[in-house]
């Protein structure tokens, strides 16, 4: 430890518990890449720390994670001996590498996105085509590899560590351009820096002229990762449970900050800007840290504290002309998101806490919840948070709620019947007699237009004006097949889930494998929006899909 030198307890901002252990994390604008033991990859945003997507397919630990220089594309090494690109828009899996014979412990993507380079247990270093899948070159050692790192700048200039050795290629040549004495590296963003760990020994070198920019030392520990700050101003080193930040603006580089909280080894480290860090440790948790001044929080309704596993979403409404979907929480939370970035723009805690019949628009310029609840339907607002009004509902059997898309009517169905009434006065808008609806019926809402399943087929009715009789509509009516979710989704017929279009029957799109159930789907011409029983919120552009 580092004498003289107050630590950072109350910089720690937000921590993430995960149900398992991590390895690795990586950073790309609001998005952080966590790599699980399980052989998962957790993307949680970067701001709030709450859980975007869940990416399934390695069946071993995910021991290296890498973005591309433009975030689309997300590189995964794992202990299954297989490497995965991933696309962040939709979530799948682009293509599989196959060919080492042991872990791979470490990835790197090219600047030009052209060439993965691996790094394994096995004794090589493999340099992949991404768009051929074919490994292009094998480089072997006398040891393990423990590290590999493309130059931000030089797409031919590949940075490999093992056995405590530092080794530069020419990957057209294949031949070793230096050697010297390291454990860890890491490049700063715009490949003018280099930063080298030598058991406790910290350099910041030029990669071409090898001139030495700063040293310092972090006394009687062992570095196991280390980073450097967007602007070059820090560098970051993680010794056992404890971060150490150091100014290296200066000829004489000065200990900044030292971070304790995790109580586990940290694996992996990352900046997130110039004032903050993020880390993930042996002990199941990732960290936000502050360097200086305390943040603001952007979501207050989040705790500092936030679990992996969210409240279940209840609903989902998908609003693209705002470029925004709303989530539902069983716990009463809604939450908006960006549909464009996945980002969560803004959470409000609601008193829909425990309940089944629950929805959100924004509707009038109003973030408005609806929920059903002894024969009342309630409708809250955010603006102010408090209970706009309650309407009475002649049955207590309720099978779904929606608010209609223009944000106007609130639908109710029950067991026998679709009711309506205006969101604003209260008043009934209509009413459908169905006869007896089965337990698994729910709505379908299409602007003014409810659609449900019933034994005779899809069904649908347009409600107009304002007391006038619904108008009874077949799926003809509609402008695209009618589609559902099967496969784990919904019903349980299918081991894989996907979307249906329930008049051919056939699968237009097929979802990655996933461990928990679906709530609720909402989908337009352009996005598909799925809510989790886990508090998932899984976003896809997938117009070419549905078409």
């Amino acid at each position: 430890m580092v004498k003289g030198v107050s630590t950072g307890w109350e910089t720690c901002f937000r921590k993430v518990s995960l149900n398992e252990v991590s390895k690795v994390l990586r950073y790309w604008k609001d998005a952080v890449a966590v790599g699980l033991y399980s052989g998962c990859i957790v993307i949680l945003n970067a701001i709030t720390g709450i859980q975007m997507v869940i990416l399934s397919g390695h069946t071993g630990t995910v021991r290296s994670l890498v973005f591309s220089p433009d975030g689309t594309l997300l590189v995964s090494g794992s202990k299954d001996t297989t490497i995965k690109l991933w696309d962040m828009q939709t979530g799948g899996v682009i293509k599989t590498f196959y060919g080492h014979t042991d872990k791979v412990i470490s990835v790197s993507i090219s600047a030009d996105c052209t060439t993965i380079a691996s790094g394994s247990y096995d004794k090589t270093i493999r340099l992949w085509d991404i768009q051929t899948g074919e490994c292009r070159h094998i480089i072997k050692q006398n040891t393990r590899m423990d590290y590999v790192c493309f130059s931000p700048l030089d797409t031919k200039l590949l940075i490999s560590s093992s056995g405590g050795k530092i080794c530069q290629w020419d990957t057209d040549s294949q031949k070793i351009a230096s050697e010297s004495d390291g454990s860890h590296i890491a490049f700063s963003l715009d490949g003018t820096q280099l930063i080298v760990c030598d058991k406790s020994a910290v350099e910041v070198q030029n990669p071409d002229s090898k001139a030495i920019v700063a040293k310092f030392y972090i006394p009687e520990l062992f570095i196991r990762c280390c980073c450097i700050s967007p602007d070059n101003r820090l560098v970051a080193v993680a010794a056992d449970s404890t971060i150490y930040v150091w100014d290296i603006t200066s000829s004489n580089p000065h200990l900044l900050d030292t971070f304790i909280g995790h109580t586990g080894d940290i694996y992996s480290l990352a900046f997130s800007s110039p004032y903050s860090l993020i880390s993930t440790a042996w002990d199941s948790s990732v960290r936000f840290w502050q360097i200086g001044a305390s943040p603001i929080d952007p979501v207050p309704a989040n705790p500092s504290s936030t679990s992996l596993t969210l409240a279940p979403v209840k609903s989902i409404t998908l609003q693209v002309k705002y470029g925004i979907a709303i989530s539902s929480h069983s716990d009463g939370m809604v939450r908006v998101w960006d549909i464009s970035t996945g980002s969560c723009k803004a959470s409000f805690q609601t008193q829909a806490k425990d309940l089944q019949w629950v929805d959100s628009h924004l509707a009038d310029g109003r973030l408005i919840s609806v929920w059903c609840t002894d024969k009342k339907i309630s409708i809250w607002g955010t603006e102010k948070g408090e209970l706009l009004r309650t309407i009475d509902i002649p049955y207590g059997d309720i099978r779904d709620l929606r608010i209609s898309g223009d944000g106007s009517i609130v639908f109710c169905l029950d067991g026998y019947s679709i009711q309506a009434w205006s969101l604003w006065t209260g008043k009934v808008a209509g009413q459908v007699q169905l006869g007896r609806v089965y337990s698994g019926s729910f709505l379908v809402v299409d602007g003014l237009r409810v659609w449900i399943h019933l034994s005779r087929g899809v069904i649908g009715w347009e409600f107009g004006i304002i007391g006038s009789s619904p108008v009874e509509l077949s799926y003809k009516s509609q402008n695209r097949p009618h589609l559902d979710f099967v496969g784990g989704i919904r019903r349980n017929r299918s081991p894989l889930p996907g979307i249906q279009d329930t008049v051919t029957k056939k699968v237009v799109l097929q979802l990655p494998p996933r461990l928990v159930r679906c709530a609720d789907t909402q989908w337009d011409d352009q996005y598909l929006v799925v809510g989790y029983d886990s508090g998932e919120v899984l976003i896809l552009e997938c117009n070419h899909v549905l078409h």
